[in-house]
């Protein structure tokens, strides 16, 4: 069926295309269209609306029409533009009004018949969607792809990129700055439990530690109680402008490592070479060193090892060479250069010259006790010890210095490698200086000999060697201060070494003690030769510096 003959007019109408209804289109033959003409571009939707599939093959394709429902054409259609909308191929906002003219010459181009069938038409691709005019108040069907989403730069992005990167190297430094901190503090506490760990090795090895249980401290004690060795060499002080001489024994025991200075009075009773009594002081006059110390040696059971003989002036010269000395003074002492004048003062903490320690050391008032003189002389060598290196090469080369003679067999290596070591003991704390209590007749009592002899110097009476004599101590309880004599006599010329022991209340028995089985026989033999009944020897204790002790009675005649 030809939609061509359905009553309208042929030769003065032609068809050109449907509405949206299926509605026939028609324009006035000739009739040229208002909106320009885009043959040949395929690439515009709007131009597949005007092919009439009814029409001849002489008519031109047209871009369709579509219905407005709101009084305006939609774009691609020949109605017009839509003044909210761009221009055809332009891109431009057409002028205000453009589209109710485009509509007039549409409305005046064609004609619509309403008498025409609809033919049934192609689908229509689906037109673009335009911007809602100004005003309209229904809601547009868009989609996501007629809009264009522009990435607009934005000026503070890098300034918030280098935040960023402030901000997580500032928070890297700090995590870094944490984690140093925490290995220092680790570091720190694992140096000082070394440390604790280390000194609390020491005080436990050195016997310091105060919190040692009573089972600790017992054992302690046994070993301190057990053999022990000791370095002992006799220091004479001689004053070489007042005269008179000062003895000390310097005693260093390497097994409880301490250090003692024993203070010998010039009033101790010896016996010389040939047997006979003499003192301290007379000793050292007549015998010299030598034969002093082999004196000591007898009396108190000790092995020196050697004798420092020092001049005044030598030890003014040490205590020069260590940086003086300081020490608690006990009196004023004056200068003799200097009538009325004080050399030292009294008091804690004097720092003492060379001068001031030689007039200290040496000082001793009038009336007063040679003790008190000792007791001083005690105090600067004590610290002069504390002045001196602990390094025994340092040592030495202060004893060389000093330019003074050493008596052999001490060399001046010797002297100071042993100086050293009390130095040691010095600055530890562990030095202290005893006094030798002596009686008024020269004599040592047994509670000296247990205190000072038996602990400080030696205690026990080795076994003499092959060749030795025995030593023999004699305690005189008859009553009669002569017969000490007679017994000293009997006893050094039978071969034995005789000790004083002094005197005691009166006994009528006399008796004889050894103290182990080895010197039985000698006990025996000393027996006889002062005329004692051997009924008189026992086993027991004696003195300690003595390999056999005879107590003599009243039954003792020395006959």
């Amino acid at each position: 069926m030809n939609d061509r003959y359905d009553g309208y007019d042929q030769q003065n109408y032609e068809l050109v295309g449907y509405d949206e209804f299926g509605q026939p289109v028609y324009r006035q033959v000739g009739q040229t269209p208002s909106y320009e003409q885009h043959t040949g571009n395929s690439g515009d939707p709007s131009y597949g609306y005007g092919y009439d599939p009814y029409a001849t093959g002489q008519q031109q394709p047209v871009p369709p029409q579509s219905y407005d429902p709101y009084g305006g054409a939609q774009q691609g259609s020949s109605g017009g533009y839509d003044p909210y909308g761009p221009a055809a191929g332009t891109g431009q906002q057409p002028r205000a009004g453009y589209r109710g003219e485009q509509q007039q010459q549409q409305a005046q181009a064609t004609a619509y018949i309403p008498q025409q069938a609809p033919p049934v038409s192609p689908p229509e691709p689906q037109p673009q969607a335009q911007p809602r005019p100004q005003g309209e108040a229904e809601q547009r069907d868009y989609r996501t792809e007629q809009f264009e989403f522009v990435e607009e730069p934005d000026e503070n992005s890098e300034d918030v990129i280098d935040w960023l990167k402030f901000t997580e190297s500032r928070t890297e430094r700090r995590e870094e700055a944490r984690r140093r901190g925490r290995n220092r503090v680790v570091a720190l506490v694992v140096v000082l439990v070394l440390c604790v760990v280390g000194g609390v090795g020491y005080l436990w090895s050195a016997g310091k530690l105060p919190f040692l249980s009573d089972d600790a401290a017992k054992a302690g004690s046994a070993a301190a109680a057990g053999p022990q060795n000791r370095d002992v060499i006799v220091v004479h002080l001689h004053n070489t402008k007042g005269g008179g001489t000062s003895t000390a024994l310097l005693v260093n025991n390497t097994t409880t490592k301490q250090g003692t200075t024993v203070l010998l009075p010039n009033t101790l009773g010896l016996t010389d070479e040939e047997g006979s009594s003499t003192t301290l002081a007379k000793s050292v006059e007549d015998d010299g060193s030598s034969g002093t110390g082999d004196s000591i040696d007898t009396l108190l059971g000790t092995d020196i090892e050697g004798t420092w003989r020092l001049d005044t002036p030598f030890l003014s010269n040490l205590v020069e060479l260590v940086g003086n000395i300081d020490i608690t003074t006990d009196t004023d002492v004056p200068d003799p250069s200097k009538k009325g004048s004080t050399l030292v003062h009294k008091g804690q903490d004097q720092t003492l010259s060379g001068a001031m320690a030689v007039g200290y050391a040496t000082y001793r008032a009038k009336g007063e006790a040679q003790t008190a003189q000792l007791m001083r002389f005690g105090q600067v060598m004590q610290g002069v010890l504390r002045k001196i290196s602990s390094d025994p090469q340092a040592a030495t080369t202060t004893v060389q210095t000093l330019t003074q003679i050493i008596e052999p067999p001490l060399t001046e290596k010797d002297l100071g490698a042993f100086l050293a070591k009390l130095a040691d003991h010095a600055k530890e704390g562990d030095y202290k200086t005893a006094l030798l209590p002596v009686q008024q007749d020269g004599t040592l009592s047994k509670q000296t000999a247990n205190s000072v002899v038996k602990d400080v110097l030696g205690g026990t009476v080795k076994a003499p060697s092959s060749g030795d004599s025995p030593r023999v101590s004699v305690e005189n309880a008859t009553g009669d201060k002569a017969r000490t004599e007679l017994a000293r006599v009997a006893l050094v010329n039978g071969g034995y070494t005789y000790v004083s022991g002094g005197t005691d209340t009166a006994v009528a028995a006399s008796r004889v003690t050894y103290a182990d089985a080895d010197s039985k026989q000698d006990a025996v033999e000393v027996a006889k030769t002062l005329n004692l009944p051997t009924s008189a020897v026992k086993k027991g204790e004696t003195t300690a510096n003595a390999d056999v002790s005879v107590v003599l009675g009243q039954n003792y005649t020395g006959k």
